[in-house]
């Protein structure tokens, strides 16, 4: 269920308590940052004099050369932006304070570059930003770390299903935020919204007595700080829950005490929330008029926003049975269209949802019945021909992207299970040893290279003490450096690695990387939860696209997918 997101990180930095009087325009270059601040924020609904502050605020900063308030500068310019153009400014913030040891940038920067991600549904790119957000906050900065810990957390749990993951992260900044003053304005909020997302997490995973605990403890606090329209949303919340729970009137009760409230604050998201689970709890009751009635406002609702989630689709199945079994193939068909257009715009943001749409309206099913109201509609009304052709089209593509799914999920289990058949002595560190022991038996007799023999067995003696040793993680490794440090000549090292390690230098380097990952990420669970450009930094890669391409040469599987399997297999 959408929340309210506090964005309030976005005001990067406490506005002053300062009172002081109108500054005529030819004296506002003379004003301190934070009156600029002050004045920028103080004119929201005045985007010209927005930008006019921005423009004073950073021509400032780049007389004074201040590289940290050229950062926060860049930053005010990005809020007064969208996509692109937003991004840019925040990478420009970026590189002024990248080196910076300040308390709040580069930190705020990436953060709202992740945001700006995700309003464009880049969600791994957005979490990507944020991770790096949280790894600068973590220095100086607590109170920003579990605020960008909680944006990661969000983002998994509504944007990419990831709800498990998700939980693990809210129940860190629960037990951070749960030893402070949270009823101060400091951390009321932030208080108040793990709550919520603990809340609405346990709901999503079917949990309805640990949901109702939080929602409980939530509307507490709201009450606590008159907070109106969170109170509101604590309401419906357990409304949901109780539906859930199949306690139907009381949830009627609750969901009508939050509605208005909703559509009073305009808020979308949650008003289309709430008749969704109106439309559940008349259909608990068997009440299918109620019920659809609830489910086609969800309908209009979406069509206005253009955005829903997965949790508020089962409303489609009930109305394409309830139109057949009305005999209204023209009402059938239109929502059974509509239910298979959103469907397609969010399988890629959503991995549970091709799970979910076989579950509830299974693919040949819908197969099956859309060919025969083809026929029936064809025959009373020949005009829609060409729709029911796309959607027959609409049908087998998803067919085959199933099958072809499934193929490819099973030889990627097949390699993944020779990975691990190979290192079940993990945790002594074997497979990490494997192929260097290998490598190490080719190298017991001496090959004609053009190399004196001494020099050969030196260099070899030095390879073995360099992998003992892990010298591979160094980032920007190249056989030049690697000779310097053997105090030897770049051919040599490189013409015996490829007859004895029997690769090239570049190959050898990164097979050396992917085991040792290989072996970390079975032994450190908490690897598990790093984003690929962590874990490309962790292991010696420069990036997360080298990280990948490395991985998947070597095992044949993507990393993503290891983990993934790696963390299911220790569930069992």
């Amino acid at each position: 269920m959408p929340r309210l997101f506090w964005n309030k990180n976005l005001l990067f930095f406490l506005l002053p308590i300062v009172l002081f009087a109108q500054v005529h325009k030819k004296d506002l270059s003379k004003l301190p940052y934070d009156d600029l601040k002050k004045l920028f924020f103080d004119n929201v609904k005045n985007q010209t004099n927005q930008k006019e502050y921005a423009h004073l605020y950073l021509a400032k900063a780049k007389y004074e050369n201040n590289s940290v308030e050229k950062a926060k500068g860049y930053y005010l310019y990005s809020l007064l932006s969208d996509g692109t153009k937003a991004i840019r400014y925040l990478d420009s913030a970026i590189a002024c304070s990248k080196t910076s040891n300040d308390i709040k940038f580069p930190a705020y920067a990436y953060s709202q570059k992740g945001y700006v991600l995700k309003n464009q549904f880049k969600y791994r790119e957005a979490i990507d930003n944020f991770i790096i957000a949280e790894k600068y906050a973590r220095k100086n900065n607590p109170d920003f770390y579990y605020k960008v810990k909680f944006s990661i957390a969000a983002l998994r749990s509504e944007e990419l299903g990831e709800v498990p993951e998700a939980l693990d992260l809210y129940r860190e900044c629960f037990n951070y935020y749960k030893d402070k003053e949270v009823r101060t304005p400091r951390y009321s909020y932030a208080y108040q919204n793990v709550l919520f997302a603990l809340a609405d997490a346990h709901k999503a995973l079917q949990q309805s007595d640990s949901a109702s605990y939080y929602n409980k403890l939530g509307f507490i606090e709201t009450k606590f700080n008159n907070d109106d329209e969170y109170n509101a949303l604590f309401i419906l919340n357990e409304g949901a829950n109780l539906v859930l729970k199949k306690n139907f009137s009381a949830a009627l009760d609750s969901i009508n005490k939050a509605l208005p409230k909703m559509i009073a604050y305009k808020d979308v998201g949650n008003t289309l929330a709430a008749y969704y689970y109106f439309g559940k709890a008349y259909e608990g009751l068997g009440r299918k008029d109620l019920a659809v009635k609830n489910f086609l406002k969800v309908d209009s609702i979406y069509k206005i926003a253009k955005r829903i989630t997965p949790e508020f689709m089962s409303g489609y199945p009930y109305l394409i049975s309830y139109y057949k079994n009305s005999g209204d193939k023209e009402k059938q068909l239109q929502y059974l269209s509509q239910y298979m257009l959103i469907e397609s715009t969010l399988q890629n943001n959503y991995k549970e949802l091709t799970k979910k749409l076989q579950k509830e309206y299974d693919s040949p099913y819908l197969f099956s019945e859309k060919e025969a109201l083809i026929q029936d509609v064809k025959k009373e009304k020949t005009g829609f021909y060409w729709v029911m052709g796309i959607l027959a089209l609409l049908v087998i593509s998803t067919g085959l992207f199933g099958w072809y799914q499934y193929n490819h999920k099973k030889k990627y289990r097949l390699r993944f299970d020779t990975i691990m058949n190979k290192s079940k002595l993990v945790n002594d560190n074997k497979l990490a040893d494997t192929e260097t022991k290998e490598n190490r038996s080719n190298a017991t007799k001496t090959k004609d290279i053009g190399i004196a023999e001494e020099l050969v067995n030196q260099i070899l003696m030095k390879l073995n003490q360099f992998e003992d040793q892990k010298g591979y993680l160094e980032c920007n490794l190249t056989v030049q450096i690697l000779s310097v440090a053997f105090d030897t000549n770049s051919k040599y090292v490189s013409k015996i690695i490829n007859m004895y390690k029997e690769k090239s230098f570049i190959q050898y380097i990164n097979d050396l990387r992917i085991d040792y990952a290989i072996v970390q990420l079975q032994q450190q669970k908490q690897l598990r939860n790093f984003k690929m450009q962590a874990l490309a930094e962790e292991f010696g890669f420069n990036g997360a696209e080298s990280f990948s391409a490395a991985f998947y040469k070597k095992t044949g599987i993507k990393p993503t997918y290891f983990i993934k399997e790696l963390t299911e297999l220790n569930k069992i």
